[in-house]
């Protein structure tokens, strides 16, 4: 028990350390969007297709991002398997090797029929076929189309509280500019738990159509 809230603790301190480190040189890739509409906090956003590595993880809002975050962080750091075809040497042979992936942002949650969605996007350098396979089965990879975001931008903490009323102030700006939600509210974290409360970057995001009236 004492050696795994130790390995929590040292993982947690790792976690903390990385993004404290990306809020410094902001060198991690993120999502690829052009926005369409700006007002205020208020954003529509045409995102490109996207590569994304999934875990579904059952608990509080509170804690469920961390065990999602430590199950991909493990896949882009090796826990994965990726087959290679080693040719012009005898014999021909295959073998399975780890691959470390880079860092990207934001982290996502959704909120899927009482569980969460956590996701991490892959790098854009990498396809549905290049990407190394996941070893852990909670670990998942899926290919998302370009899709019309609506997305709401904010500062503070990471509470739930604070997340539901960004989501109904969102929700509400929608049905202001005839728009149609296709999809469940998505939160986002870009910064560390280090940096300032007020000046974390914190998304609410809602996949949207246009209605043609």
């Amino acid at each position: 028990m004492k050696a795994c809230r130790y390995t929590s603790y040292v993982f947690l301190l790792f976690y903390l350390l990385l993004f404290s480190m990306k809020v410094d040189v902001m060198a991690f890739e993120e999502a690829k969007y052009k926005v369409i509409i700006k007002d205020g906090e208020f954003e529509l956003r045409q995102y490109e297709p996207q590569i994304v590595a999934e875990t579904i993880v059952e608990g509080d809002f509170a804690e469920v991002g961390n065990e999602g975050f430590r199950r991909l962080f493990k896949y882009i750091s090796g826990n994965n398997s990726k087959k290679q075809s080693i040719s012009m040497t005898a014999p021909v042979s295959q073998a399975k090797s780890s691959e470390k992936i880079e860092m990207t942002a934001p982290v996502n949650l959704e909120e899927v029929g009482g569980k969460w969605l956590i996701t991490f996007l892959m790098p854009s350098e990498y396809t549905m076929e290049t990407l190394p396979v996941p070893l852990d089965v909670r670990v998942e990879l899926k290919e998302l189309s370009a899709r019309l975001v609506a997305a709401i931008r904010y500062s503070g903490t990471w509470s739930r509280n604070r997340y539901q009323e960004k989501k109904a102030q969102l929700y509400e700006m929608i049905k202001k500019r005839d728009l149609k939600p296709t999809g469940v509210a998505i939160f986002t974290r870009y910064d560390s738990p280090f940096k300032l409360w007020f000046l974390r970057r914190n998304e609410v995001l809602i996949p949207v159509v246009e209605v043609h009236k």
